[in-house]
Order: structure tokens, then sequence, then C-alpha cells
């Protein structure tokens, strides 16, 4: 599990840059730049209000991840010990990014 920081904070999931799903999936099979990859798991928020499949917010998190090129990829999960996702204003998950990306 991954220490996860989240700049996304229009994301349903995000209070105080911590997420509440429980676990997130990366994409961009085909990236090769961090800018080609998204948090496939954004969803906007409607009001004021987060929304939390677990009860709290957490500092660390699983997650999937189909970037392949990206040296933290081990068969579909993410081995980094920090990750960052961006998009301080991202209304989709198409304005995400995983910051923490590194082309192999």
């Amino acid at each position: 599990m991954a220490e996860l920081f989240c700049g996304a904070m229009k994301c349903t999931y995000n209070k105080d840059n911590y997420c509440c799903k429980g676990d997130i999936m990366v994409g961009g099979k085909h990236a090769d730049t961090s800018e080609n990859t998204c948090c496939e798991s954004f969803h906007e928020r409607k009001g004021e209000a987060y929304t939390s499949s677990v009860s709290h917010p957490s500092k660390t998190i699983s997650i999937d991840c189909e970037a392949v090129k990206c040296v933290y990829n081990d068969n579909y999960r993410c081995q980094a010990a920090h990750v960052d996702i961006k998009g301080h204003s991202a209304d989709n998950s198409k304005e995400t990014l995983c910051a923490t990306f590194k082309e192999k």
C-alpha cells in the first residue's frame, strides 16, 4: 500500500488531500509520461460534502495501475512508497494524473 496525496480537490472521495475510497485505479495503459495517466476512480463531487466508501480518509491506500510502462507497476499493482495524484481543478478523471509515474 502506498502513501497517497490527492490533489484532485473536486473529487467526491477527497477529504483533506486523502482518499476515502479505500482503493483507486490509475489508468494509462499506453502511458509513457505522467500526463498520459489519470485516476480512473475520480468522481466529481456534487455539493459540499465528500462521499466515503470507508469510515475516514486514509494516508495509505491500495492502488491498481494500468500504466504498465511505469517502474512502480508490478503485475498491475503500484509498488511506490508515495503517490501524488494531481488535478486541483479537475472535473473528470481525464483531467487528473499520477505525478509519481516514472517510465521504465
